[in-house]
């Protein structure tokens, strides 16, 4: 039963959280990702980005609720899952883990530095700083 109230709860918190999530970019990088490519990209399968660099994956904290809003709605795992397989990944040397920050606007920081470096934020959140890659 405290499965079910939790899964609940995680679905309302999506779909009310999710509605407005957005993949954001550096200005002077990439200009689009495909839905595909944002679950590949989130999820370890793929490493490089569309113009050939290595993505740098900017993600909020484990358990933070736009986290698990974005991977609901963009990739489908649960943090459980997320957190099982990026293990996997970084222990057989397959990727580096994404780096974690505390909030959208350390994401937004982190992405705006970078070229090469994406992430997710609630839409009202975006800057002119950064642009949007894909929108849910």
């Amino acid at each position: 039963m405290k499965k079910l109230l939790t899964l609940l709860a995680t679905a309302a918190l999506a779909f009310n959280v999710s509605a407005g999530m957005v993949v954001i970019g550096n200005s002077s990088g990439v200009d689009a990702l495909s839905e595909g490519d944002v679950k590949k990209l989130f999820m370890g399968k793929k490493t490089q980005l569309p113009n050939g660099q290595t993505a740098k994956i900017i993600e909020l904290t484990d358990g933070a609720e736009g986290r698990l809003a974005f991977h609901s709605v963009s990739t489908g795992r649960s943090e459980s899952q997320l957190q099982s397989a990026w293990s996997r990944l970084v222990f057989t040397g397959k990727a580096e883990a994404p780096i974690q920050v505390a909030d959208y606007s350390a994401v937004i920081n982190a992405v705006k530095s970078d070229v090469n470096a994406i992430g997710y934020v609630d839409a009202s959140a975006v800057t002119g700083d950064v642009k949007v890659l894909t929108q849910y």
